[in-house]
């Protein structure tokens, strides 16, 4: 027996989530790799998943949990044998495959990946997928930056949604790699807490999110945007000559109302950030830089842990934006 959070829905009692307990071959048998759960944790795509707010969930019932960390049990796949820690981001689990918010997990093996080296499980989830794609927007800026020969600290980086997951993971990294990272944030009372991670300098949310022109002055080198629609235009509007910005979220809306102008005129690129589908070369390389380069002080500053049955009600507060940093899940509490 294992338990798991599960969502079902059904004309007569709508949608709904909570903790229940199940055998072990209730699990998904098109998987070839089982895995005992450690931690999962609470990203904002698990928040829509377990509220219902949007789509994510294509089939019924579903563990939620895009995340998990831990230990093979049992393997049928070449790469990995019991005891293997392995740590799984993305490929739909958690939407059409059962997921990690759960002490037990059934995958295909081609989706692991080995946790690297001095990486705990439950540093793995406080990274989580809102961290490791903030290590991906970071390797986009960085592999444009060598080929202009853009070095640290010659341009101010923006990061949007900064008191988000991706956001405190974006800033800590960038910073820590020598660049003047500037926050957008709708919490102004989170401002010693980003610049605590590094940030230069702290802006209202406000400034970017509304309607702006086209073509705006020019101010970023990078961004990390994880907000989407006015937001994002705005970043692209207002980005220097040659700069790039990476798009990796929707948190304000799934639109860009934007103009080809700053890139047809200033030569801006935009790089949107797969996380659920990327290779796994590029996985793996994403997470061995996490290992080495994300200083774990910061990482403890931006994490707090909670049980799985606290996460039905984290996954509100992720989706009304009042969650700080990442929230890590310990199935077995």
């Amino acid at each position: 027996m294992f338990k798991c959070l599960l969502i079902d829905k059904s004309d007569d009692a709508g949608y709904r989530c909570g903790l229940t307990e199940l055998d072990e071959d209730r699990l998904p048998d098109t998987g070839d790799v089982t895995v005992r759960v450690d931690w999962s944790t609470i990203n904002y795509k698990d928040g829509l998943a377990i509220t219902g707010r949007s789509p994510v969930v294509r089939s019924f019932p579903m563990v939620p949990g895009i995340d998990f960390a831990g230990s093979v049990v049992h393997s049928g796949h070449p790469r990995w044998k019991a005891g293997d820690a392995v740590l799984l981001n993305g490929f739909g689990v958690g939407e059409t495959h059962w997921g990690g918010l759960s002490q037990m997990a059934r995958v295909k093996g081609d989706w692991l990946v080995a946790l690297p080296t001095g990486l705990s499980a439950r540093e793995a989830m406080a990274i989580g997928t809102a961290g490791y794609t903030a290590m991906l927007c970071v390797m986009a800026l960085e592999r444009h930056w060598h080929d202009a020969g853009v070095q640290p600290g010659s341009g101010e980086v923006l990061v949007t949604g900064a008191g988000g997951g991706v956001g405190s993971v974006a800033i800590a990294l960038l910073a820590a790699a020598g660049h003047t990272v500037v926050a957008s944030t709708g919490r102004p009372q989170e401002a010693d807490y980003l610049k605590a991670l590094g940030a230069s300098d702290v802006i209202d949310r406000a400034s970017l999110s509304a309607p702006g022109k086209p073509l705006q002055k020019e101010r970023w080198m990078g961004v990390v945007d994880a907000v989407g629609s006015h937001t994002l235009a705005n970043a692209c509007a207002s980005a220097r000559y040659g700069a790039a910005v990476t798009a990796c979220g929707l948190a304000q809306g799934m639109d860009l109302p934007a103009s080809v102008a700053p890139f047809i005129l200033r030569g801006v690129t935009l790089y949107g950030i797969d996380s659920v589908m990327a290779p796994l070369a590029r996985r793996e390389a994403a997470w061995q830089q996490l290992a080495q380069r994300l200083d774990r002080s910061k990482l403890a500053a931006m994490t707090r842990s909670i049980g799985l049955a606290d996460a039905p009600a984290a996954a509100a507060d992720i989706l009304a934006g009042q969650v700080r940093g990442r929230l890590v899940v310990d199935v077995n509490s």
